[in-house]
């Protein structure tokens, strides 16, 4: 469902404040005659990065000599100043959004929440969505460890190791995914053409990501993990996909070769892929989300609470989802398919005429497009949005799920960690 701007005129069913004229989610005119929206929690990826490797590391090693990567800004894996310029630009929108809505006017002590991973990343994106959404305001931004450390809340680890577990992990993978490398095959041919891994210091020893096999592995208090050509192949997509989001000259941004849109596509399927197979197995997912799905479901029970804001990695966003059983469709307009830089999984409250209480999940993020152009985003000029729907809830026909049915689903992913 691709964001589109729905008009209407109405007035808030409860009275209490007034309801937005204007719509920019598509969704029934009658929507808002319905529905007063009363609390928002975001799930937020942080947005743009330097890489997470050194230039001088696997990126040098497998890239051909003559080729210079995008010569960016900042330590290893830190916010680039485009990524807070497009945050900015997010946080400037979701204000225009919020504002229509009536929610803005509810600012309070306790009513707006700003936590994020102490990761500079993290840290730095959600500096620069408050800000932009509470303008002047100085909104605290939570930071519960030490900088630039991984806050456990974020920490995509596994906190339950056995024996059963691993084995049942690895079922779910193998069922899933298959052979690792098989279904990503096309995209690492891709990078390795793209890079020219066959004039890289690393040649003749390594001339293919696929002379190297890929296995994954769990250890207690840590991250899933994998070995193998895979985890090379995911390290340069990542950069490759980063570097394009940042080079203007799409040709120089794929070291001189003319790649499409689908390219990029296939290009960034590739960490994708990766990411996929660590975090989003069942059994993995609800043991590396349970602080998080604790914390979401926690935000979304404080009365007091009318907007949070959480951000973490994509790995948050990924295991999140898959914990929950969502589903959503391949996201238009983004190279990234799943867990867009940036994006932002939104959990909707609303109040319906009838007194019932209601939710929507929604998947927003600036288009691939607009992340290249800086673009601003506003009511004409929106960002992305999808529907995220929960596989086995039933929708009522407005397509809002009853809150507590929300509600149980979190806490059956929340139960699904003490069974492990």
């Amino acid at each position: 469902m691709a964001a589109s701007v729905v008009a209407c005129q109405c007035t808030s069913p409860s009275g209490s404040r007034p309801v937005v004229k204007t719509e920019w989610i598509a969704r029934p005119e009658a929507f808002q005659e319905h529905y007063t929206l009363e609390q928002m929690v975001v799930l937020s990826r942080h947005n743009i990065r330097t890489p997470l490797i050194s230039k001088n590391s696997v990126l040098t090693r497998l890239t051909n000599a003559e080729y210079q990567w995008f010569p960016w800004k900042g330590e290893s894996g830190t916010l680039t100043p485009r990524g807070a310029q497009l945050e900015t630009k997010m946080g400037t929108f979701f204000s225009e959004w919020l504002d229509k809505k009536g929610i803005l006017s509810a600012y309070g002590k306790d009513a707006f929440r700003f936590y994020a991973n102490a990761k500079q990343r993290c840290q730095a994106t959600a500096r620069q969505f408050a800000d932009a959404l509470l303008p002047g305001k100085n909104s605290p931004v939570e930071m519960n460890v030490p900088f630039d450390t991984m806050d456990p809340v974020f920490n995509p680890q596994i906190t339950k190791l056995s024996e059963e577990f691993t084995t049942q992990a690895l079922e779910e993978i193998q069922e899933l995914f298959g052979n690792l490398e098989a279904k990503i095959a096309t995209g690492c041919t891709l990078i390795e053409r793209v890079i020219d891994i066959t004039h890289s210091p690393a040649y003749p020893d390594t001339a293919s990501f696929s002379q190297f096999p890929s296995s994954v592995g769990f250890k207690l208090n840590a991250e899933p993990f994998m070995n193998g050509g895979l985890k090379m192949a995911c390290s340069v997509s990542d950069a490759l996909s980063l570097q394009y989001y940042e080079e203007a000259d799409e040709q120089k941004a794929a070291f001189g070769q003319q790649l499409s849109f689908d390219d990029w596509v296939t290009v960034s399927s590739v960490k994708e892929w990766y990411g996929d197979i660590l975090f989003n197995a069942p059994s993995v997912a609800v043991n590396v989300a349970h602080p998080l799905l604790q914390e979401i479901l926690d935000e979304i029970q404080n009365e007091k609470r009318v907007f949070t804001f959480l951000c973490g990695h994509d790995s948050n966003l990924s295991s999140v989802l898959a914990a929950l059983k969502a589903e959503l469709p391949d996201l238009p307009g983004s190279v990234e398919k799943r867990t867009p830089i940036g994006g932002k999984l939104i959990f909707e409250c609303f109040k319906g005429v009838d007194g019932n209480e209601y939710a929507d999940l929604l998947l927003v993020y600036a288009s691939t497009a607009q992340l290249r152009a800086i673009s601003t985003l506003t009511y004409d000029n929106p960002p992305m949005a999808v529907k995220v729907t929960l596989s086995g809830l039933s929708a009522n026909p407005d397509g809002l799920y009853r809150l507590s049915d929300l509600e149980q689903r979190l806490s059956q992913a929340i139960a699904a960690y003490d069974a492990l």
